[in-house]
């Protein structure tokens, strides 16, 4: 199985509710590799929810696929009721030190691309992992309510370090 790690934005609410960008479309990951629209026709739900691509991990499942114009986006919920891990990847999502999606996969079809990396046209999705690096560095949660607010408050601090610094 091959593993593409995706930079994406992850939101967790208190419930468990979590959401995300997986794979974000006409952008390569770290190695080249492009996922083309449509490679994920025939995705069976519900889908493992893991955390760092460890099979013997899960802490959820992705409920909800589809695709849009930007990528491929998933909603699902951690199992905070039911799992202590769950409730500990929750915790660090909301603190921000947890913000990455990754996907699982088996290629199908693809071709080689000029320059490196592969340009993909149907896979096998297996899971998506929550992740602290992804390998493409557009895949980020995107619906943890408090996890967003700290996404914010970081983008408005760095804001305003880079004007204090260049008064």
């Amino acid at each position: 199985m091959e593993h593409v790690f995706v930079e994406t934005k992850i939101l967790a609410d208190e419930a468990g509710a979590i959401s995300g960008l997986a794979w974000k479309f006409g952008a390569p990951d770290r190695v080249g590799d492009m996922i083309e629209p449509g490679a994920f026709k025939g995705l069976k739900l519900p889908l493992p929810m893991l955390f760092g691509h460890n099979m013997n991990d899960p802490v959820g499942v992705w409920e909800r696929a589809e695709e849009t114009a930007d990528g491929f986006h998933v909603t699902g919920r951690l199992l905070v009721d039911d799992l202590p891990r769950a409730r500990e990847v929750r915790a660090l999502v909301k603190a921000g030190g947890l913000g990455g999606l990754s996907i699982g996969f088996v290629t199908r079809k693809a071709a080689a691309r000029p320059g490196g990396g592969r340009s993909i046209k149907a896979l096998d999705l297996y899971e998506v992992s929550l992740v602290t690096l992804p390998m493409h560095p557009g895949a980020r949660i995107t619906g943890a309510k408090s996890a967003a607010a700290a996404f914010a408050l970081v983008e408005t601090l760095r804001r305003a370090s880079a004007v204090i610094r260049g008064a």
